[in-house]
């Protein structure tokens, strides 16, 4: 397949594009650079001249925070370069794959979203996320929207990776204990992404790995793993705290914990444990 791959310097795009070479595809990784999405005629110019069968839209503004006061810069990059993008690879005749986020949910009840919930975002970065689905549902006649949440991996910053930093700087390490939500392994994200593309089954999608905790569960574990793979030993005395004691100015959801619905009823295999992503994930910084 030829796949184009937005965002591909990104910390889920270097693993899909790393992953799609080893699978023998035909990559084509852009970043700003290479394709500005904001820019709708070279954007279609850019696609049209590669003509994928399919594109992985990675590329977003995910500065949570940031967003709630750049209201602009959030939707031009979150709707209009998806706009941009789902109307480009409509014209190609590509499969689009759009990257979306538990954000789009309120995150105030206690049960796991599925794809079909009522979304219902409450911060701009949620919303301009869920302006891109409208735009890529609206626009484009072979999308594959996937949800997904609490994202790490190799390259570029990440919660995993500044907890193992702060455990061995810091006396005290307070962290969140009343938002859950599904750690999830980019290596594992770009793999179930790799399997969907090469298939016609359309639709919206939720892919965490599977099993849920709290982020001071998941530093907890972090932490336990950590010791026994690289050997790391930490000094921080790991306390649980409340979203309050820890004010941000854009609301992060109590509940991220998404329901795997479509992944069961399109005849998937389910992705694995939150657990063995972070183990094989600490096997690949050792290695």
């Amino acid at each position: 397949m030829k796949v184009l791959v937005t965002g591909a310097a990104g910390q889920l795009g270097q693993d899909v594009v790393l992953l799609l070479q080893k699978e023998g595809h035909e990559v084509f990784g852009c970043d700003r650079k290479e394709m500005d999405i904001t820019d709708l005629e070279q954007t279609v110019k850019v696609l049209g001249d590669f003509n994928p069968d399919a594109v992985i839209h990675c590329a977003a503004y995910t500065a949570v925070d940031a967003a709630e006061s750049d209201v602009d810069g959030a939707y031009l990059i979150n709707a209009t370069g998806s706009r941009n993008v789902a109307l480009a690879s409509e014209k190609a005749g590509a499969k689009l794959v759009y990257i979306s986020t538990d954000y789009v949910f309120e995150g105030l009840g206690s049960e796991p979203y599925h794809e079909y919930d009522n979304t219902a975002p409450r911060s701009i970065y949620g919303k301009s996320k869920r302006a891109g689905e409208n735009l890529v549902q609206s626009l484009s006649s072979k999308y594959f929207i996937v949800r997904t949440a609490w994202v790490y991996g190799k390259y570029g910053k990440n919660f995993v990776k500044t907890m193992l930093k702060f455990g061995q700087e810091k006396p005290l390490l307070k962290v969140v204990d009343d938002q859950k939500g599904s750690p999830t392994y980019t290596v594992d994200l770009a793999s179930f992404v790799l399997e969907l593309i090469q298939t016609e089954k359309y639709g919206v999608y939720h892919a965490t790995n599977s099993g849920s905790c709290t982020w001071y569960e998941f530093t907890g574990a972090i932490f336990e793993d950590a010791h026994d793979i690289l050997g790391l030993d930490f000094t921080a005395k790991l306390e649980p705290c409340t979203t309050e004691e820890f004010p941000l100015p854009a609301p992060r959801p109590h509940n991220s914990v998404l329901e795997h619905l479509s992944i069961r009823t399109n005849g998937f295999e389910d992705i694995r444990h939150w657990r063995e992503g972070l183990r094989d994930f600490l096997l690949e910084l050792k290695e």
